[in-house]
């Protein structure tokens, strides 16, 4: 009974948080495409077979479908979910029609349309981590060595307890967070990190290791039972935690900040995984992101919402990577277009198309199969 329990909880806590997050990333090419004059067909949370709809005064037809896993905005004049122009029922379509229609918008209009939805996910993003912020405050333990531990990375650059870590790579650090967030993505690279040693600062050169994840003595394993490895240097911070209260204004530019780290550090991650530096165990695909969906909501729902924030800023970041069918492919056609002055030739454009399909639905392949091979069965 417990395990079907949990795993209603991490259905319904993965399928809630996709859908919160496909509205509010297809509200953003909605809102902007109307503010535009661009009429709207369709807006539909999930692919497939529509299973409840209702048609509003402007003609969008508002539906939910079979298949929960994305959704789109067809506008008028598109082919098909992918946005594709419609060629043929172009050619004919009237003057006033023209107008309504989005490919017959100015190019700024069509690439600020497409660019809306992942702009959408970064600030539904901010708006809860700076929510939080107001709230509850935000932790701002000061970044110093409490204690090096024998034989780690750190001992060896010559890391001395009391040590406060001012930099690392020319990139100021003001919380142990924050240096906590350049050791998880620098497993095998070397930091150069200043530290202030009675008053006088310091440069030392460490490189992180990647060793079992330890606290209080037993080791962390994650949902799958796995040991967690994570890249260390062998230092602990003991301060005593701070808390800063945030007015609205500051709670804001804080969770800017904050997504900017995010956004910063996962680019990072990607690349080093790209150069072979860090492992592609590290990606999770649906099967991943709903069991991480199904803990955060048995913690609680504060926790379920911020892991929603993380998500929309994942969402964000991978619809602007420069793949045909995503967001960030159109906008290589549109810059493609600025340059030469007209839009690309239609079989390009088609065979782009083809090819990012083909290349998205082979990531999500390799993803899943990476979740199924995590799975302690």
């Amino acid at each position: 009974m417990d395990s079907i329990l949990s795993a209603i909880i991490t259905l319904t806590s993965f399928l809630g948080m996709l859908t919160i997050l496909v509205f509010v990333h297809e509200w953003g090419h909605f809102i902007v495409a109307r503010l535009n004059g661009v009429k709207v067909d369709v807006f539909s949370i999930g692919f497939g077979p529509e299973l409840w709809g209702r048609t509003d005064k402007k003609g969008t037809r508002w539906k939910f479908s079979l298949i929960p896993l994305g959704g789109y905005v067809k506008f008028f004049g598109d082919a098909n979910a992918a946005s594709t122009p419609d060629a043929e029922g172009l050619d004919t379509l009237s003057e006033a029609d023209k107008k309504q229609a989005f490919h017959f918008k100015k190019l700024s209009q069509r690439a600020a349309i497409v660019f809306a939805g992942p702009l959408a996910n970064f600030i539904f993003a901010i708006l809860i981590i700076a929510t939080f912020f107001y709230l509850h405050g935000q932790v701002n333990t000061p970044a110093t060595v409490s204690e090096v531990r024998a034989g780690g990375a750190a001992e060896a650059a010559g890391f001395l307890p009391g040590d406060q870590v001012v930099a690392v790579d020319g990139k100021e650090i003001k919380r142990f967070k924050d240096f906590q967030t350049q050791v998880f993505y620098s497993a095998g690279e070397t930091m150069t990190v200043r530290v202030l040693r009675d008053g006088q600062s310091k440069d030392l050169i460490v490189t992180p290791e990647l060793k079992e994840y330890v606290v209080n003595g037993e080791k962390i394993k994650d949902q799958n039972g796995a040991q967690v490895m994570l890249p260390q240097i062998g230092i602990t911070n003991m301060e005593k935690l701070v808390i800063v209260e945030h007015s609205i204004p500051s709670a804001l530019w804080a969770g800017v900040i904050e997504t900017r780290t995010i956004v910063t550090q996962s680019l990072r991650g990607l690349r080093q995984m790209i150069v072979g530096s860090r492992s592609v165990e590290d990606l999770s695909g649906p099967i991943g992101i709903a069991q991480i969906a199904g803990e955060s909501a048995r913690k609680g729902l504060d926790y379920w919402i911020q892991m929603i924030a993380l998500v929309s800023i994942s969402l964000g970041m991978i619809n602007l990577f420069p793949i045909p069918l995503l967001d960030g492919g159109h906008l290589l056609f549109y810059a493609f277009e600025a340059v030469l002055g007209r839009p690309l030739n239609e079989n390009i454009q088609e065979f782009g198309f083809r090819v990012g399909l083909v290349f998205v639905l082979g990531l999500m392949i390799f993803v899943t199969m990476n979740d199924i091979l995590k799975i302690s069965w």
